[in-house]
């Protein structure tokens, strides 16, 4: 049996009630007629349990103060907030294309990932968005394919910023150190230890959506949220390509990077991350670079074999551990992480099998 929603053909404001959306941890968000610019819209609504609370009540109006202030193309845009008979809620506008989690399980029906181009297109604007956001001194908390709508020319709109929080510290601390929130596939390792979190920690969820986008599944799976965060904290990713064998070593690296388990380690822009991508990305499009010596060799001597840089395709010498052009790390061992000359088969360290790289 359905269980009637009250709401359904009331009035909040200017805004009727038609129809649900969806329901988030802390709200529930509806389809509603604003009648006097008579268009639709999406209202979020609090539920009134939740509104006798003034701890939730200050955490929502927040929200609505933090997102009212962002206009960027790929940011939901807030239209209104308010309160009326017990319910807080806030407008946005209303993006009916789906999310890219329903696009995703499209895929995965399918039995194949996306492809990299698309996810290419997709990625590049949901970091524009949070690029943007974290220079206005906001971070999302909650980087997820659910919370990234799509509209129906296929652009992506990263929504939700309900637990976001400002990163330069205020009096007003409404959410406490070692809250821990967030959902738990996505969570960064320092989000998952309860520690403060900054713009690094979006960048992470981002590298596990696109692992997830590109591989059909996330890195890592458990059935609780303990074995999950050990996960994040304790065990290293595998390789994108260990599952979807078309994924170059470029993209590999763009994503393992992302998910380094020390901030310092990642991306420190979700820019940087992006440009990393489309590079790799069109670089698996692009005819291979020669990567044997010329004859009668060249300036590193004789007949050697020289490696091609998966990011630049510039040609290094073996004992090399970065591109000597563009820096990029030429040889990272999948299991312990550390950096190894380009021409070793076997990590130097710990002794794992290296991915081959050109030469």
């Amino acid at each position: 049996m359905v269980q009637q929603d009250d709401l359904i053909g009331t009035t909040l404001g200017n805004y009727r009630i038609l129809a649900p959306l969806g329901q988030g941890g802390m709200a529930s968000v509806y389809r509603a007629h604003q009648e006097n610019l008579d268009r639709e819209v999406a209202v979020k609504v609090l539920p009134p349990w939740y509104a006798a609370d003034e701890s939730f009540v200050e955490r929502f109006k927040l929200e609505a103060k933090l997102v009212a202030r962002l206009s960027h193309a790929n940011i939901v845009m807030v239209h209104d907030a308010g309160e009326q008979n017990g319910h807080i809620y806030i407008v946005m506008q209303l993006i009916d294309g789906g999310t890219l989690k329903q696009r995703l399980d499209q895929f995965h029906a399918q039995g194949q990932p996306m492809d990299a181009m698309e996810t290419n297109r997709i990625f590049k604007q949901v970091a524009s968005a949070l690029s943007y956001a974290h220079e206005q001194g906001i971070i999302h908390r909650d980087v997820k394919p659910v919370n990234v709508l799509m509209d129906r020319s296929g652009r992506p709109i990263l929504s939700d910023f309900g637990i976001a929080k400002v990163l330069a510290s205020t009096s007003e601390q409404l959410t406490r150190p070692g809250a821990g929130v967030g959902t738990p596939e996505y969570m960064s390792p320092e989000q998952c230890r309860g520690e403060a979190v900054d713009a690094r920690s979006d960048i992470y969820s981002l590298g596990i959506m696109l692992f997830e986008a590109l591989t059909g599944c996330p890195p890592f799976q458990g059935d609780n949220y303990p074995a999950l965060a050990h996960k994040h904290i304790y065990i290293m990713p595998p390789r994108p390509s260990s599952i979807n064998l078309l994924i170059s070593p470029a993209i590999d690296q763009v994503i393992l990077t992302a998910l380094m388990k020390e901030p310092a380690q990642r991306y420190q822009q979700a820019s940087e991350m992006a440009e990393a991508l489309e590079r790799a990305v069109l670089q698996r499009r692009s005819p291979p670079v020669p990567t044997q010596t010329p004859p009668g060799g060249n300036s590193y001597g004789g007949s050697v074999i020289v490696y091609s840089c998966p990011n630049c395709q510039h040609l290094n010498k073996p004992q090399m551990r970065f591109c000597t052009k563009c820096g990029f790390p030429l040889k990272i061992c999948p299991a312990c992480r550390s950096q190894n000359p380009v021409s070793n088969r076997f990590c130097s360290k710990c002794g794992q099998a290296l991915p081959p790289t050109r030469g």
